[in-house]
């Protein structure tokens, strides 16, 4: 794995670069997207820098509640790029409380504009592939597979690089979909989406190493996928209702 990347004096946190890449690319067809359907991506480009950075500051103020002790000896590290004092979960929530804001805030149609966020979500979690990859994190149990790897003293499934392969099947995917009349409703393309990586997640969860266990055997994750997945049909098809109706409305 490939954690650091040195040039001369300068250590690079390869995770966290493979991060900033895959947004960057991410804003980028989401733009596209956005400028194709007559949509301004100036909205998007301000929700997503709001959410980025009270995700990151309620990231790692939550970490530093949490576990004070890491920054007593040096305060410094509060402002450390070191991935690994985030709390990313409390993060995500802030960042997501902080887009709610926004967009109700600028009365930005809801379902449209998380369509319009999905090519930079598809892609990020491309990046978030390569991040684990590079890091050894999200490593897999123990196997004899000829493909395995070599990872914390054992041949191990390459998690990450089923990660990085559903990932791109995702964007295929949600690609495809995109040019077809299912995309005309919103809602839609962030639904599949969603399923789509509820599923992968199903999948994954079956050969990680590190996965969190509840008292029943049962695998945190794949509860969690289970329960997303079932949510995201339910609104498909409501949506697919509301539409069908409003069609007959009309006419």
């Amino acid at each position: 794995m490939f954690p650091i990347f040195q040039i001369g004096p300068v250590a690079l946190q390869v995770p966290g670069l493979v991060l900033l890449v895959g947004l960057w690319i991410g804003l980028t067809l989401s733009e596209r997207r956005a400028r194709r359907r007559g949509e301004n991506p100036a909205h998007l480009y301000n929700l997503v820098f709001i959410a980025l950075i009270a995700g990151v500051i309620g990231a790692r103020l939550t970490y530093a509640a949490t576990y004070p002790n890491a920054f007593t000896t040096s305060p410094w590290s509060l402002v450390s790029l070191n991935p690994g004092l985030f709390d990313p979960l409390a993060g995500a929530f802030i960042a997501a409380a902080a887009a709610a804001i926004y967009l109700f805030r600028k009365n930005l149609p809801f379902w449209s504009t998380l369509d319009a966020l999905t090519p930079l979500f598809v892609v990020m979690g491309i990046a978030i592939g390569f991040s684990h990859f590079a890091s050894g994190s999200a490593f897999g149990i123990p196997t004899q597979v000829p493909w395995g790897i070599q990872l914390w003293g054992a041949t191990r499934h390459p998690t990450q690089i089923y990660e990085i392969i559903l990932a791109i099947f995702t964007l295929i995917v949600i690609m495809l979909l995109d040019r077809t009349p299912w995309s005309l409703t919103p809602g839609n393309i962030f639904l599949s989406f969603i399923s789509l990586s509820a599923v992968s997640r199903l999948f994954l969860e079956a050969y990680r190493g590190d996965s969190i266990l509840l008292y029943s055997g049962f695998r945190a994750a794949q509860v969690i996928s289970w329960l997303v997945l079932a949510a995201c049909l339910v609104l498909l098809g409501l949506l697919i209702q509301r539409n069908r109706l409003e069609e007959e409305i009309t006419k």
